[in-house]
Formats: C-alpha cells, sequence, structure tokens
C-alpha cells in the first residue's frame, strides 16, 4: 500500500494525498515568490513524512532548526565545522540514516555554497551500502544552481551547481530524492530544474517566471495568468506523486514555526510633532553610538560536539565482536593513492575541483580500498593532487622536493601550473601552451593564464625569454632547468 502525505485540500475540500514513494522516485520542485508560503510547504512535508523517511535538510536560513525539538532532527552548525568535518558527518549521516538540519546560517554567500557543495557531494559520492532512501530538501534552490556566477568564485559556482546537478540527474538511483524550492525559476538553473517530475507553482508575478512555471505545469501562455491570481498558500500541483492534471491545493496546517516569525502590525506611538522631535533630538550628544557592523559569530558549539553525538549513536549500533579490518601494508598504499590521484584527474577532464571537495571523494576512494583513514592530511593531498595533474604521478617529495620547496610561497591552486612548467624544464620539453596552463588552472580564459605566469614570474621562480623567432622558453632560475622553445 503505497505511503501517502496529506499535503492540504482541493478547492472543494477533498484532501490532497502526496505519494511518498513516488515522490522518492521522480523528485519535487516548489517554486513561488517570497511570501507565497514556499517555507510553510515543505514544513508541511517534512512533518508528515517524518518516521517513514529520511530527512536530510539544507537550510541556508536556520529555519528548519525547530523541527529537532518537536521530530528529533540532529541540526547541524555549517558555520562551526570545516569542510573536511562537513564531509564527515555527511558520511555518518548516509551511514547511520539520520535526520538532519545543516544549517548555513551565519555564513557568507561563497561560504554557503561550498559548505552546501561539499555536503551534498559526500551524499552522494556514498558507498553503495549505504544508499538508503532519502529526501534531501533544497531551501532557496537558486542560491546554490544559478544560472549565473554573481559575485562568488568561478571554482564555487561549478562546483556547488555540479552538486545540486547530480542531486537532481543521478541521486536517484543512490536513494537521494531530490526536492529543491526557489523563489525564482528564472534564475534557478534549467538542467537542475527539469529534472523534477513534481511540481507545485505558488504566486508569483514577474511575466518570465509565470511563462517557465506554465510550461511546466503544461499550461498555455494565457493561462499562466492564474498563477498570479493564486493566494498565500496556495499551490498548483501536477505530477505522477500528486496528480496527473494541474490541481490546486491549500496546504494544511503546521506544528512547529520558523524560530524568528515574521513581524506583525502594532499600533503606532501617539507622541505629537513636538514630543517627537524630542525624542530624536534631545541629548543627543550623550546618546549611546550605533553599533559598528561586524560579522556574525559562529553559534557556540554544545558542551558534547556534533562529532562526539553522532559517534555515540554509531557505538550503539555496532556489534561488540565485529572483527576488525586489516590496514593493508605500508608497500600497498602507494599504489591505492596513485589509482585514486589518477582516476579523479581523468574524471576532471579539465575541469579542477577546489582541494577541500575533491579531498573528500579522495577519502571515499581509499575507503573503498580498504583504508579505514585517508594516508594523506589534507595540505599532502593538496601537493599530490597538483603532480597528478601535473602528469607526476607518484609521490613527488624524493624527486621534486626541490621544486616544492621552490613553490612553497604560491597559492595552492598556482601548484598545479608551476609544477607542469617544471617537469617540461626538467625533461627539456617544450614550454606548454597557454591553453595548457589555463586548462590545468581551471580557465578558458587565455589572458587568466597569462596573467598567472606574470605573478609567478614577479616572483622570480621563472624567468620567460621569447627570441627573436616569437619562440618562447621558460627558466626556472633555482633549478637551472629551461624548456625548449615553442
Amino acid at each position: 500500500m503505497p505511503i501517502a502525505v496529506d499535503m492540504g485540500v482541493d478547492p472543494l475540500g477533498k484532501t490532497v494525498p502526496l505519494n511518498l514513494e513516488e515522490l522518492l522516485a521522480t523528485r519535487l520542485l516548489v517554486q513561488g515568490n517570497s511570501g507565497s508560503g514556499k517555507s510553510h510547504l515543505l514544513r508541511r512535508l517534512l512533518e508528515k513524512s517524518a518516521g517513514q523517511v529520511q530527512q536530510v535538510i539544507v537550510d541556508p536560513e536556520g529555519e528548519f532548526t525547530t523541527l529537532s525539538d518537536a521530530y528529533g532532527h540532529v541540526v547541524v552548525e555549517g558555520a562551526a565545522h570545516s569542510e573536511t568535518e562537513i564531509g564527515k558527518l555527511a558520511m555518518r549521516i548516509r551511514e547511520h540514516r539520520l535526520s538532519v538540519v545543516l544549517s548555513l546560517e551565519g555564513l557568507e554567500a561563497d561560504g554557503q555554497m561550498r559548505c552546501a557543495a561539499g555536503f551534498l557531494n559526500t551524499l552522494f559520492d556514498a558507498p553503495r551500502e549505504h544508499w538508503y532512501p532519502a529526501l534531501v530538501i533544497v531551501d532557496e534552490a537558486q542560491m546554490f544552481a544559478p544560472t549565473a556566477g554573481g559575485e562568488v568564485p568561478e571554482d564555487v559556482r561549478r562546483a556547488s551547481l555540479g552538486a545540486m546537478t547530480n542531486l537532481m540527474c543521478r541521486g536517484r538511483k543512490r536513494g537521494l530524492a531530490g526536492i529543491i524550492a526557489t523563489q525564482r525559476l528564472a534564475k534557478l538553473a534549467k538542467n537542475v530544474a527539469a529534472e523534477a517530475s513534481n511540481f507545485l507553482m505558488g504566486r508569483t508575478f514577474l511575466d518570465i517566471d509565470m511563462a517557465r512555471a506554465a510550461d511546466l505545469l503544461g499550461m498555455e501562455r494565457r493561462q499562466a495568468e492564474a498563477i498570479r491570481d493564486l493566494e498565500r498558500g496556495q499551490f498548483l500541483g501536477l505530477g505522477p506523486a500528486i496528480s496527473r492534471r494541474p490541481i490546486k491545493v491549500k496546504i494544511g496546517s503546521v506544528e512547529t514555526g520558523p524560530k524568528d516569525a515574521t513581524p506583525a502590525l502594532t499600533p503606532l506611538p501617539t507622541a505629537t510633532g513636538e514630543e517627537a522631535a524630542s525624542l530624536l533630538f534631545d541629548d543627543l550628544a550623550d546618546a549611546p553610538e550605533p553599533p559598528k557592523p561586524e560579522k556574525p559569530a559562529p553559534k557556540p558549539l554544545p558542551s558534547e560536539t556534533m562529532m562526539e553525538q553522532l559517534a555515540a549513536a554509531v557505538t550503539t549500533r555496532r556489534a561488540a565482536d565485529e572483527p576488525p579490518v586489516p590496514a593493508p601494508d605500508a608497500e600497498a598504499v602507494e599504489p591505492i593513492v596513485a589509482e585514486a590521484l589518477a582516476a579523479m584527474v581523468e574524471e576532471e577532464d579539465g575541469k579542477p575541483r577546489s582541494t577541500a571537495i575533491a579531498y573528500q571523494d579522495f577519502s571515499v576512494r581509499c575507503r573503498m580500498k580498504g583504508l579505514r583513514t585517508p594516508p594523506l592530511d589534507l595540505p599532502a593531498f593538496g601537493r599530490r593532487l597538483a603532480a597528478a595533474r601535473a602528469g607526476i604521478p607518484e609521490d613527488p617529495q624524493p624527486d621534486w622536493g626541490e621544486v616544492l620547496a621552490a613553490a612553497e610561497g604560491l597559492p595552492d591552486d598556482m601548484l598545479a601550473p608551476f609544477l607542469l612548467i617544471a617537469k617540461a624544464a626538467r625533461e627539456g620539453a617544450p614550454s606548454p601552451s597557454e591553453e595548457a596552463i589555463a586548462a590545468i588552472y581551471g580557465t578558458a580564459s587565455l589572458s587568466r593564464a597569462r596573467r598567472l605566469i606574470d605573478y609567478i614570474e614577479e616572483r622570480e621562480l621563472i624567468v620567460k625569454r621569447t627570441d627573436m623567432g616569437g619562440k618562447t622558453s621558460i627558466t626556472l632560475p633555482a633549478l637551472g632547468w629551461t624548456t625548449a622553445a615553442a
């Protein structure tokens, strides 16, 4: 018998159910302008399905943290953990089927995108034995899958968009049912929105958003005006988990609410003109100065850290006589590392990920090969990954120690291009082309590749020479290596 979630009533007062099993296979998109009732809809869905399926909520504003008291969700404060810790928590969430709220409150936009990307990617990359069904709810999805880059770094935008694409396009086979909510369909990447088969469209007023919503609902453009006329809390629903034809639903009530309620209208003070002026201007010099704006401090952790709480929950589920997994021999570790790095570089296909996100992928690959803990810490992994991208598969420390020492002052993302140049110089090969340097740096812009070379040259790590024939060679003066002219 299918599990039905009561979402509310239609115009005739009949209950509108949402088929939970069908939802797990087909995903859901919720759209509506601010104030249309999207958060209320998501809260209704979460409350009514709590206890029937694992729930993982990516919450940029911390609105859903109140679910923890009523329904036992574990709140993970993104601002209080490093990227590595967020990845470890995501692995345990998948393994032990814990319902959680990832609160990103207190992080800047790029920090929220970076945290969500690492979290979602680790959920997606979980070992096959942990592919349990779970609802993954992402509120304000246009932040994490934008149509344009905005003001965030390009590598952060790509990582976040890739994580959202994986969730919506390939997550179903891994048990992940994406539920995304957005204020503006026009700002949400089309390849992410197009993967949803169920839709709940709320009130919206912009023509471009109404047109996209009407297309998704299979309505003619002239019928799109109905979307503008919806009341707060009313949505047009369509999809295999809701209805085969568009249906209007009034979302039912909820038991919990956001921690910060919307301010309500209150009567204004009845001061006269002179009294009001007195309140403003009397003793102005002695009034306290306004507080200086500052970045909100991370919320303090409880006396027992989140990692310790999850570890305690894990301990009770493990059998006392579980046989230990023998660690591989030291000689067997290096081939595992080299194989994992080679596979990762091949899959990047000229689009490098950030080191922190790639490290989560590396940790999972090592675990699947029998290494309980990664054999490299994050800095060492960054050096090995840069070397692998430059075509140096082995551990660079023995043979390339002088090169690594010379590059100490370079930013981490410039190590791979520098090693690519050093490798060519050591072998007497032609200088790498600007296209090759741009690709390994993660950009398609040749001007950025030129600025990168100029930056390294300003630090006296390389010297670029161009002969009368227009051919360029690059020398590493500290090592006495020079590339062939090209």
